[in-house]
């Protein structure tokens, strides 16, 4: 509670620097010249009213687009452009919301309600073909793991079709494996509210599920059982990195890796510098063999060689929050509003945006 109340603090503090645009030309994001205007960035922010938006951005992170939310958002996914311009924007844990917008002409187009025995919990996948939408879930009572399937139509509206269940509670980021699979972080928290209830009996795991048959083909769990499966990735070579929350008295390694088959790996850092992540990772990216992992509340990022699994790098970032890859770079944003850029040689390009970023972002592909 006090570190929540912390970060909030220096978000506020931070907003009274530079301030997000209340208004931005919906319509510049993408009709404009395509090298300088093209929506290439996508995340939830905050507004310098306290009020929250998912934001385009063009490479530089400079937003193209704002368009409001109803409370604060947390993960967005989005259809690849060779198939659609569909995004979507979903509520913080415990949500009631996700909202379904063009990122191509900077316009909501619908948003979904959660019913009243369900919530959000901040994050969900679309298929490759852009159809299919899959959203992670808790039950209100329970928090048991729920998987919403939901079909997209062109023009953005959402149908829920089946649901998942069985594998776990308290699922938090989602991603698909392969056409055919998702991988699921399983948090193994009963929550009420952002309270968590069962800490000395907690079962996190990574969950591989196929899709067609709703059923688990893979588990792989971590020895400490506090570590909580919150964030992940799914790399271009195919394997997941993970990101936990450490619900322990100490500092404990906070990322893992984990190649079917196999069991998970936690990647080496000394524990002065886990220390530094204050127990939490929010977003996970990779690049030719070595990985990033933010953390907004220890104000920090860190960079791990995968041949070693060693950390060869730990840099100061206030309120680290999305970490995408951009072609040959990994693009970091942070609620600060400060973007960074680190190439091949991990060597940083750092630059300001009007933008106070949420805890993740994506880029468009």
């Amino acid at each position: 509670m006090e570190t929540s109340l912390k970060r909030r603090r220096l978000l506020k503090a931070a907003l009274m620097g530079a301030a997000l645009p209340t208004v931005v030309n919906a319509l510049s994001g993408c009709r404009g010249n395509p090298t300088a205007d093209r929506c290439e960035l996508l995340g939830c922010a905050l507004s310098s009213d306290g009020t929250f938006a998912v934001v385009g951005a063009d490479r530089t992170g400079q937003p193209v687009f704002r368009l409001p939310l109803p409370a604060r958002g947390h993960g967005v996914a989005a259809q690849r452009r060779a198939v659609g311009t569909l995004g979507v924007a979903f509520a913080r844990r415990p949500g009631d919301f996700m909202q379904v917008f063009d990122y191509q002409r900077g316009v909501t187009l619908s948003q979904v309600t959660a019913s009243s025995d369900r919530y959000f919990y901040g994050h969900g996948a679309i298929s490759d073909e852009g159809q299919w939408l899959y959203t992670t879930e808790g039950k209100r009572q329970t928090s048991e793991g729920v998987i919403g399937v939901y079909r997209l139509s062109a023009r953005g509206q959402v149908e829920k079709v089946r649901e998942i269940s069985g594998f776990g509670i308290g699922p938090h980021e989602i991603a698909l494996a392969d056409a055919n699979t998702l991988v699921v972080g399983v948090g193994g928290m009963h929550t009420d509210g952002r309270t968590v209830l069962n800490i000395d009996s907690m079962s996190p795991a990574l969950v591989y599920i196929d899709i067609e048959s709703g059923e688990v083909v893979e588990r792989a769990e971590l020895a400490n059982k506090k570590l909580s499966i919150r964030h992940l990735m799914v790399s271009e070579d195919g394997y997941v990195v993970t990101g936990q929350q450490y619900h322990g008295s100490d500092n404990a390694p906070l990322v893992a890796i984990h190649r079917r088959g196999e069991p998970m790996k936690m990647l080496n850092a000394t524990p002065e510098q886990w220390a530094r992540f204050n127990n939490y990772v929010a977003s996970i990216a990779t690049l030719n063999g070595w990985v990033v992992a933010t953390s907004p509340r220890g104000n920090c990022y860190g960079i791990w060689s995968l041949d070693s699994q060693n950390m060869i790098g730990l840099h100061p970032l206030v309120d680290a929050s999305g970490a995408s890859r951009d072609g040959d770079v990994i693009n970091l944003s942070s609620g600060g509003g400060k973007m960074v850029t680190l190439d091949s040689a991990h060597h940083p390009d750092y630059q300001m945006t009007p933008v106070r970023w949420d805890n993740h972002w994506i880029t468009l592909v």
